[in-house]
């Protein structure tokens, strides 16, 4: 019998971590806000504490979406709450955007993001997206 085990982080996806972890509080303070477009927060409901939560991301808009990249993957418990509720609100630029149908992406799909920043997205080891559709809006804003 072959045993398989869970691939280890690399180094530069710990040195990521430890970075999100020390810049968390600027970056929750600053995301979402009009000065910097490429960080959003999204806005949603715990699935089983039923609570408000929110988490910065990096996003980009497209004129019917959002795309936001998942450095630690879809599996995280933000990802699984966003996908059992079907949406979620984006704080973007100073404004609250409703999104829904919540679709995982690869990042040749990814398609918001240009050539050189999937190609630095490429480098980073970020191989996976969380696409949005917008609800009741036609314009990337």
């Amino acid at each position: 019998m072959t045993e398989t085990t869970a691939a280890r982080p690399s180094v530069f996806l710990r040195g990521t971590r430890a970075l999100a972890r020390a810049t968390g509080p600027i970056g929750r303070a600053l995301a979402g806000q009009s000065l910097i477009p490429l960080w959003g927060v999204v806005q949603y409901r715990g699935r089983r504490t039923g609570r408000d939560l929110s988490t910065p991301v990096q996003i980009r808009a497209t004129p019917d979406s959002f795309v936001i990249a998942l450095p630690w993957g879809s599996g995280t418990q933000w990802v699984r709450n966003v996908q059992a509720a079907g949406g979620c609100t984006i704080l973007w630029k100073g404004k609250n955007h409703r999104a829904e149908s919540p679709e995982v992406l690869s990042l040749e799909e990814a398609r918001a993001f240009s050539g050189w920043q999937r190609a630095l997205l490429r480098i980073g080891h970020i191989d996976e997206f969380l696409r949005l559709r917008r609800v009741g809006e036609s314009a990337a804003g």
